[in-house]
């Protein structure tokens, strides 16, 4: 047996709007996160900015969505657009497709480890 794992970014698309963003984990490595996440509308709050310690390679699948650099222009991406935002690059969502998935292919790159369920800190 390889180990070898398959999937689809499509598969599962919800069939209706969601109140929230979905988010699901493809393959997690050390240091390396790879997360499909779909949009049915959803925007980050007014006045909320990612600003993550670590590197962020996005692909947009399927859909459109209005992508908000800090002290840039607002771009929008259509399907097979991508941008690579390095550790803190204040960015947002300002849109998303409403009516219709808008699929995104995520890699974070220098992500921390998540510390397991009920670990507990050196003291």
């Amino acid at each position: 047996m390889s180990g070898a794992r398959y999937g689809s970014l499509l598969e599962g698309l919800p069939a209706s709007p969601q109140p929230d963003e979905l988010f699901a984990t493809l393959a997690a490595l050390p240091g390396v996160r790879i997360e499909r996440i779909v949009s049915t509308g959803q925007t980050s709050p007014d006045g909320f900015w990612y600003d993550q310690g670590w590197d962020e390679f996005v692909l947009l699948v399927t859909g459109t969505a209005t992508l908000q650099v800090e002290g840039g222009d607002d771009r929008l991406l259509a399907p097979g657009d991508w941008a690579l935002l390095p550790a803190r690059t204040r960015h947002r969502v300002a849109a998303t497709a409403v009516g219709e998935s808008t699929v995104w292919l995520a890699i974070h790159i220098g992500e921390p480890a998540a510390e397991p369920e009920g670990a507990v800190g050196a003291e």
